[in-house]
C-alpha cells in the first residue's frame, strides 16, 4: 500500500471514530433541552429554532426575566457556550437554572441550532 493510500486510509479512520464519539446534536438537544424547550413553540423556555445570531430575550410574547432582557447577549458559538455551561454566570438573575457540564454535549446543542 503507497504511504498516500495508508494516509487517505487512516484519515477516514479517524474521522469514522470520532463521528461515533461525538455526540448527536438533534438527540442531546432533546435529552439535555428538550424538557424546557422546543424550536417552534414556547413551553417553559422560549422557542429555540432561529436562536442563533438572535438577540437574548427577544422572542415576542415570551416573559423573559429582565437580566436576560437586559444581558446585551447576541447568541453566536462563543456565548451559547458560556450560557449552556452557567447561565447564571453570564446574567446573573437569570430564571434558566439548567447547565451542560460536557464541552462535547455543549458544542453538539450548538451545532444543532445553528442548523435550525
Amino acid at each position: 500500500m503507497s504511504k498516500a493510500a495508508l494516509a487517505a486510509a487512516l484519515a477516514a479512520l479517524v474521522t469514522a471514530l470520532f463521528a461515533q464519539t461525538r455526540p448527536d446534536g438533534q438527540e442531546t438537544f432533546g435529552k439535555r433541552c428538550g424538557g424546557c424547550h422546543t424550536l417552534d413553540r414556547d413551553q417553559e423556555g422560549p422557542r429555540l429554532g432561529g436562536v442563533y445570531g438572535r438577540k437574548a430575550g427577544t422572542v415576542r410574547g415570551f416573559p423573559y426575566s429582565d437580566a436576560l432582557k437586559k444581558s446585551g447577549i447576541r447568541w453566536t458559538d462563543k456565548t451559547l457556550d458560556l450560557w449552556l455551561a452557567g447561565p447564571e454566570r453570564q446574567a446573573p438573575g437569570t430564571d434558566m437554572q439548567f447547565q451542560v457540564d460536557k464541552e462535547e454535549e455543549r458544542a453538539a446543542i450548538i451545532a444543532y441550532l445553528k442548523e435550525r
